[in-house]
């Protein structure tokens, strides 16, 4: 209910009223049963446009600390990331991956549609990053249906928001691709190799559908750091993007 509530009432007017939004690929989205969204992340706001312009409830995999806080900034965030579709997984232990992966085969072992970023965090300059192969593994495990999912546009809106400029509205679209048949990976659950493959074959498609440059060797996060290198060393980083532009 409360989900439905941020999507309908609270949040969803807010963003179609400041923002234009385009869907393509309607026919890959499932009308029924479990499925696996993978797609890029170019800002904070990329969960909020994904669910909002999809027809189904879509659900993330989101730290635990969101969730347990205390006081009413905890009880705020309780609200806040359990109405947006978040689902609770503890990144703090030594296991983390395990976490991750075993809360992903229960949500879409309840028949619910899941969305995970395979670049592990946000791009730091616009560019799409080497995929983790996390996703992989647990579309393998569950058996089902694994959609790429570009999103563009978002990162825009984002800066306009933080300035309260949020005209002309920026467009945002969601793009949604043909599932990747994982029949030549069957039975290579565990099998590494086989995950990077798949891995690499969805952010191909990733980048496919949002034109991104794809940086197919090197992890977002690796990325992030190098960039936070150079700017502690007071010089500039001039053979790389700092806006997503080249």
């Amino acid at each position: 209910m409360l989900y439905y509530l941020f999507k309908y009432v609270l949040i969803g007017p807010f963003l179609r009223a400041t923002s234009r939004q385009v869907v393509t690929g309607h026919e890959h989205f499932p009308a029924r049963g479990a499925a696996l969204l993978v797609g890029n992340h170019q800002s904070i706001a990329d969960w909020l446009f994904t669910p909002l312009l999809l027809p189904r409830r879509v659900t993330f995999l989101a730290k635990s600390d969101y969730f347990t806080g205390t006081g009413i900034r905890g009880m705020l965030s309780r609200w806040f990331f359990a109405g947006s579709g978040q689902y609770p997984i503890d990144r703090t232990n030594a296991d983390a991956a395990q976490a991750a992966l075993d809360a992903g085969l229960e949500v879409l072992s309840s028949g619910r549609i899941l969305c995970i970023y395979p670049e592990g965090t946000r791009s730091p300059d616009g560019r799409l990053y080497r995929g983790k192969t996390g996703p992989a593994r647990l579309a393998l495990r569950a058996g089902v249906p694994i959609i790429p999912v570009g999103v563009s546009g978002t990162g825009e809106y984002v800066r306009k928001a933080t300035r309260f400029r949020f005209f002309p509205r920026t467009e945002v679209r969601v793009m949604l691709g043909e599932p990747l048949d994982l029949s030549p990976w069957a039975g290579r659950e565990g099998d590494r190799a086989a995950e990077r493959e798949v891995t690499d074959e969805l952010m191909r498609r990733i980048q496919a559908l949002t034109g991104q440059e794809y940086v197919h060797d090197i992890y977002g996060a690796d990325m992030k750091k190098r960039y936070q290198a150079v700017r502690e060393s007071g010089h500039n980083l001039l053979d790389q993007p700092v806006d997503g532009q080249r």
